[in-house]
């Protein structure tokens, strides 16, 4: 789910975002094989703002090189107008923490469960940006939706059956993309 989170950060898919957080319980502060935050690789201060000021990541989490976001932002001179935005975000808490005590935004940690992805599956995100053009619908498919939220509400997600069950939809979910026009059978095994 990290790299989700940090796609959907980094190339500024705000809904998708609110999305994950909100309807399906993700964490906010997953962090990838860097230790970096999906704050980490924003590009855009509206990025940003949506991930601190409404999703509560932890502005203070620190990579494996022990940098903060607005630390990493800084050394590295890329998106200056997030780099300032974080800097002066930072220059706010520590006033505040000074006066209250407090560290911070609240963690998301302690109020959501999510487990981790096995490690044999990953989700890779692509965009096309003439999609609907392209016949691709943009709205998920109720019904596929409703197989995705009945699967990860099951008590045995996380068994070899559970799995069995989630490679099938995402079989089901690839062979369906684009195969409209086609007349494509399944495999009987």
């Amino acid at each position: 789910m990290a790299i989700l989170l940090h796609a959907a950060a980094s190339y500024n898919h705000l809904d998708l975002l609110r999305s994950l957080v909100n309807e399906f319980d993700v964490n906010i502060n997953l962090k990838d094989e860097d230790g970096e935050t999906c704050l980490f690789v924003v590009e855009t201060v509206e990025a940003a703002k949506c991930l601190v000021e409404e999703l509560h990541v932890d502005v203070n989490v620190q990579n494996d090189e022990d940098m903060t976001a607005a630390e990493k932002f800084a050394s590295e001179e890329e998106f200056p107008d997030v780099a300032e935005y974080l800097q002066r975000l930072s220059h706010q808490n520590q006033s505040t923490d000074a006066a209250s005590n407090r560290t911070g935004p609240v963690s998301n940690d302690a109020t959501r469960r999510v487990q981790p992805l096995p490690p044999n599956v990953t989700i890779n995100i692509d965009t096309e940006a003439n999609a609907s053009a392209n016949g691709i619908e943009q709205e998920p498919d109720p019904e596929f939706r409703r197989r995705i939220e009945e699967l990860a509400a099951k008590e045995n997600f996380n068994t070899e059956e559970g799995q069995r069950e989630l490679r099938e939809l995402i079989t089901d979910a690839v062979r369906g993309v684009g195969n409209e026009e086609r007349d494509v059978r399944r495999r009987l095994q």
